[in-house]
């Protein structure tokens, strides 16, 4: 009897809070989509810029990491960053509960090319993973002309059909590093389109528009090869067909000279994928130790 009773109460209950949150008396919890994932992104921006740590949504065990190290959120890039430049490409995971970033922000005189990989857990960040690039004033790659605002290319919705599910996607995203590896994409059957094109820290170094000699074309392109390479898949952005992978490049990526052989590339490259093919490349590069341990790999 008395469970009974209590059913009935129950299901009157939750009549009754139903009934309220349908007139608007309490509101429902809103729907947790893409714009709420990228949410997160700008108000970690913010924040940044406005050096106000406390204001990022996060878990107790959050845990914070600038260019592989582990740090206090609010030190490093967080007390020197002066300006945010509008340029800003998203990759949004919504399956993993990741959103990434490439930014660009200024520090003093300097261009930071800004890498921010967060995991949301229950509306918590629990991870932030982030790569400073600095780009002083008269160095290699010092005016980035390809960071005034991002591609249409990137940010082109491809139509669902041409679409590849997150699997294929991966792998095919997986075949550039693996003809890194080999030292040809050839070689490695990499499947790139005739109009792909890749920038590098703001600038084509290949595609159509490269206008160096024999970069016209991504997969004929003479690349290094770069046998110690590594990859991880950091995001799969499935709504815009965009893989995130980052990569040690290893022995090698750093040409020739006295220290070449102890400093290695570390590269976040995103790869707009879609019908069977990579079509857009885009990637922000940091040079470091070689060897070093990102502290994000799998164990």
């Amino acid at each position: 009897m008395r469970t009974a009773i209590r059913g009935v109460l129950f299901t009157a209950l939750a009549s009754t809070i139903f009934g309220l949150v349908g007139v608007g008396i309490l509101k429902a919890e809103p729907k947790f989509d893409r714009e709420c994932l990228r949410g997160f992104i700008t108000k970690y921006l913010d924040a940044l810029i406005a050096h106000k740590p406390g204001d990022v949504p996060v878990a107790k065990n959050m845990r914070f990491t600038e260019n592989t190290v582990d740090t206090r959120l609010g030190e490093g890039l967080w007390k020197t960053v002066t300006k945010l430049i509008p340029y800003r490409q998203d990759i949004i995971d919504m399956r993993q509960g990741v959103v990434g970033t490439h930014s660009v922000v200024e520090e003093g005189r300097n261009t930071v090319l800004l890498l921010v990989r967060l995991k949301v857990v229950d509306r918590k960040i629990t991870e932030i993973e982030t790569q400073v690039t600095r780009i002083t004033p008269g160095g290699p790659f010092s005016s980035p002309t390809m960071l005034k605002a991002t591609s249409p290319a990137m940010n082109m919705i491809p139509p669902k059909d041409k679409l590849n599910s997150r699997e294929d996607a991966i792998k095919i995203g997986l075949k550039y590093p693996e003809g890194l590896k080999v030292g040809s994409f050839v070689t490695a059957d990499t499947p790139v389109s005739k109009d792909c094109y890749r920038i590098e820290n703001g600038y084509i170094t290949a595609g159509p528009d490269c206008k160096r000699g024999g970069c016209d074309d991504v997969k004929t392109q003479r690349i290094p090869r770069l046998s110690e390479i590594t990859s991880r898949v950091a995001a799969v952005d499935e709504e815009m067909g965009i893989v995130w992978i980052r990569m040690d490049f290893g022995k090698g990526s750093m040409g020739v000279g006295a220290d070449a052989d102890k400093r290695s590339l570390i590269v976040w490259e995103a790869f707009k994928v879609y019908d069977g093919q990579i079509h857009a490349i885009e990637a922000f590069m940091l040079d470091m130790p070689r060897e070093t341990p990102s502290g994000w790999d799998p164990k």
